[in-house]
């Protein structure tokens, strides 16, 4: 383990293909469920909004897309070249710009952005003490009546993957899954990346307090992914038109519902100044 999981996460991305993710399986429900769930909150173009830990900019590139004015901070190098190339097949919608650094101090004057995406930074920081950091500099850039969204991976994850990807039989993955469930750190020392890398699992409460106790206003909990992320054979469910749209419209017909919250893969708290 790293005296700072930053240097983890940046070894982890430097050699992981990040930048297809949410291309690719059931990870294009995670990006799709987002881009709702964000679209009913942040105000019109052109606010201002600070996608901080954005990766190579999926987000970025679609709010910029829309006439938002977009700055993507990330601390993977790879991640900032990545989407320096990408920014120039978007000319005309271009970020406002894409530099490496770290959400517990974000370089941007207070009270100076109408939004602040943290979609990996809550979960990529296992200490309270650093994700309190965080919270705390979105609160400081955002304006008055700004709004925060904060991604966290739900401390049933491991389990849940391991029971439908057939990994029970794996002793490595059996005890980061029992680690996880313990006190929510996950921390992959086996040298397989696709057990991911350094990060903390949130209960459903535990992040909705954080949150709070950061001095931000908790608007809404929601589930990103739902169940949904357990389908049988996804891509062909992806693939169906009649079926993409019914498992669109039965995560948003659940999203309400307590119970479920921890099933899904990814949650996701809306927070507002």
């Amino acid at each position: 383990m790293a005296a700072d999981p930053l240097q983890d996460v940046v070894t982890h991305y430097q050699g992981a293909d990040e930048d297809s993710r949410l291309r690719t399986g059931v990870f294009q429900l995670e990006f799709e469920r987002t881009k709702q769930i964000i679209l009913r909150y942040l105000s019109a173009p052109p606010a201002v909004v600070a996608d901080v830990g954005g990766g190579s900019g999926p987000y970025s590139f679609w709010l910029a897309a829309q006439g938002y004015d977009v700055h993507l901070i990330d601390p993977v190098p790879k991640h900032i070249e990545q989407a320096t190339q990408a920014g120039k097949l978007q000319p005309r919608r271009p970020l406002a710009s894409a530099h490496i650094g770290d959400a517990r101090k974000l370089e941007f004057a207070d009270e100076s952005v109408d939004g602040v995406l943290l979609l990996g930074p809550l979960y990529h920081l296992p200490e309270q003490e650093d994700r309190m950091l965080c919270m705390r500099e979105a609160r400081r850039v955002l304006r008055p009546g700004g709004v925060v969204f904060g991604a966290a991976i739900s401390r049933f994850a491991s389990l849940l993957s391991a029971v439908h990807e057939g990994l029970l039989d794996r002793d490595d993955f059996a005890s980061i899954v029992e680690q996880d469930l313990r006190d929510g750190k996950h921390y992959n020392d086996t040298g397989k990346p696709e057990y991911f890398t350094t990060a903390f699992f949130h209960r459903p409460w535990e992040l909705a307090e954080e949150i709070k106790e950061s001095g931000l206003k908790l608007l809404e909990m929601l589930p990103v992914e739902g169940p949904g992320w357990l389908a049988k054979d996804f891509d062909n469910v992806w693939a169906s038109t009649q079926q993409q749209q019914r498992l669109l419209a039965f995560v948003k017909l659940i999203e309400k519902e307590p119970e479920l919250l921890g099933a899904s893969a990814h949650l996701l708290a809306i927070a507002r100044k």
